[in-house]
């Protein structure tokens, strides 16, 4: 997918600061709305578009504008013990809840060496990896999950029962990036075909299948499809036992759980946003695990070990005709020391949600390269 395609390129600081802004003149608070800005930059600044700038309209602007998400958060710990806490998060703002309740599972873990948080009530709270890397920067190995509104079929179903439900690991290694593992339990996820959608492409064949188990590859119908019921994406593995898909929807399943039984949150169908025909909040759960390395082995070894896997893997024997071999968050920081000089890569579509926010809150003062 040739993301850059056309795209005009605007500066991190320029972007993040626009977002800020629109974040704030929502009302949600300064401290909140540079939160929410940090987490939406950094999927940018790692390549991740599917999650950044590109959803701030659909996933959040459009969102506190129909009431469906509150711009003040309300973080409530409901219960609570020295390594463990359930979290309300009442609907706010999915970035400021899940900050939170990852640095209060890093605080647990510094005291008692273990620290996991569970969260209800909350909303999409951007990249996972970033609250992953939160714990890796801690020195720790970080451990987050999600579940999300249900697009998923199980195997050999076709109805959408299950979230993307991504399921993320942050470990730190002594190379110049960390070991960051942020995917979805599908093959993809909404947001990388909401991408597709604004190009105008096709989406491959067995990402998206309809209600007779068919391969569908129109990008802006599966999204409507997805709304309806109609269509639903498929486990990571794919179609079917051939390829291993019931293992991504297993892991799917533990994600769900995870997100919902241990804090008596919501899952599958009671996330669709609809209820009596009107649009509701997505009341998502999130879990949060840190880990300290200090209470298993000294830092520095982990570090090394983990370095040492990492650069044994990339050295390893390669296909014929491949050039490298990559193992999770060297692509990622490939994308930022390609883009930390030219910004963002924002395509048509996004280009004109970016000036129509912006003319719709007054913010006259911003100016862009298009």
């Amino acid at each position: 997918m040739k993301i850059e395609k056309g795209a005009k390129w605007v500066k991190f600081g320029l972007m993040e600061n626009f977002m800020r802004d629109v974040f704030k003149g929502l009302g949600v608070p300064p401290r909140d709305a540079a939160v929410c800005a940090d987490v939406l930059i950094t999927a940018d600044k790692l390549g991740i578009d599917s999650h950044g700038v590109s959803r701030l309209k659909p996933i959040y602007y459009d969102r506190i504008k129909q009431g469906i998400q509150l711009a003040k958060t309300r973080f409530e710990i409901v219960k609570q013990t020295p390594t463990t806490a359930v979290i309300d998060g009442h609907n706010g703002m999915g970035h400021v809840i899940a900050g939170r309740a990852m640095a209060l599972a890093i605080r647990k873990a510094q005291k008692c060496a273990l620290g996991m948080t569970a969260v209800r009530n909350s909303t999409h709270y951007g990249i996972a990896g970033y609250y992953a890397l939160m714990a890796a920067k801690a020195g720790m190995i970080g451990i987050t999950g999600t579940n999300a509104r249900p697009s998923v079929a199980p195997t050999f179903g076709t109805e959408n029962m299950l979230g993307t439900n991504a399921l993320t690991f942050g470990m730190p290694t002594d190379e110049k990036f960390p070991f960051l593992l942020d995917c979805a339990t599908s093959i993809t996820q909404r947001g990388k075909i909401e991408v597709y959608a604004k190009l105008g492409l096709k989406l491959p064949k067995g990402w998206a299948i309809n209600n007779r188990g068919e391969a569908r590859t129109d990008s802006r119908a599966v999204l409507d499809e997805l709304v309806a019921g109609s269509a639903a994406l498929v486990p990571l593995g794919g179609i079917g036992e051939e390829m291993s898909g019931y293992k991504g929807y297993g892991y799917s399943t533990v994600v769900e759980i995870l997100s919902a039984a241990l804090q008596q949150g919501a899952y599958m169908k009671m996330l669709l946003g609809i209820k009596d025909g009107k649009k509701v909040p997505y009341p998502l759960g999130h879990f949060f695990l840190a880990i300290n390395i200090r209470a298993f082995t000294s830092l520095p070894a982990f570090k090394k070990t983990a370095g040492n896997i990492l650069r044994g893997l990339r050295a390893s024997k390669k296909m014929p005709g491949a050039k490298h071999i990559y193992t999770a968050g060297e692509k990622e920081r490939l994308a930022w020391l390609y883009r930390r000089n030219r910004g963002v890569p924002l395509n048509r579509e996004t280009r004109k949600e970016i000036l129509a926010m912006r003319d719709e809150l007054g913010l006259k003062k911003y100016r862009f390269p298009f």
